[in-house]
């Protein structure tokens, strides 16, 4: 498995726990009350925060568990690399119409900032996943 691949599985990893995370803090504040009563700013910027935090970590951790280990993408690494963007970016532009037709018919906040998470989390994840079948299967 090349240190590419090792850093796809940590992004897809940090990104589903924390966006999981995210949920279930958000739900777990709601109480069974609405919703949009929920002080989830904070919320979602400590989320973001860590999954940022987590996917550094998780690289730096893989760099130092195989030091001698080459950490230079190759040719198939840049075309997984390169059609997992492509297709993760595709499906972020159109998954942004959500959110911004919330904004049109003047949503909550809350819902707008949430469906834009959520878009761009499985956006991510969709990527992520792609670019893992392609190491396994070929392009």
């Amino acid at each position: 498995m090349s240190y590419e691949e090792k850093g796809q599985w940590v992004y897809l990893v940090v990104t589903a726990v924390t966006f999981l995370a995210y949920l279930a803090l958000v739900i777990g504040q709601a109480g069974g009350g609405p919703l949009t009563e929920v002080d989830y700013v904070p919320i979602l910027l400590w989320t973001i925060g860590v999954a940022i935090a987590g996917s550094i970590v998780g690289h730096i951790v893989i760099a130092i568990a195989r030091p001698d280990e080459p950490h230079t993408a190759d040719v198939r690494d840049r075309d997984i690399g390169r059609r997992g963007d492509y297709l993760g970016g595709t499906m972020l532009g159109i998954g942004m119409v959500i959110p911004f037709l919330l904004a049109i018919a003047e949503a909550d906040h809350f819902w707008i900032a949430n469906a834009m998470y959520l878009v761009f989390a499985l956006a991510a994840l969709a990527g992520t996943v792609i670019k893992l079948v392609a190491y396994r299967r070929g392009l």
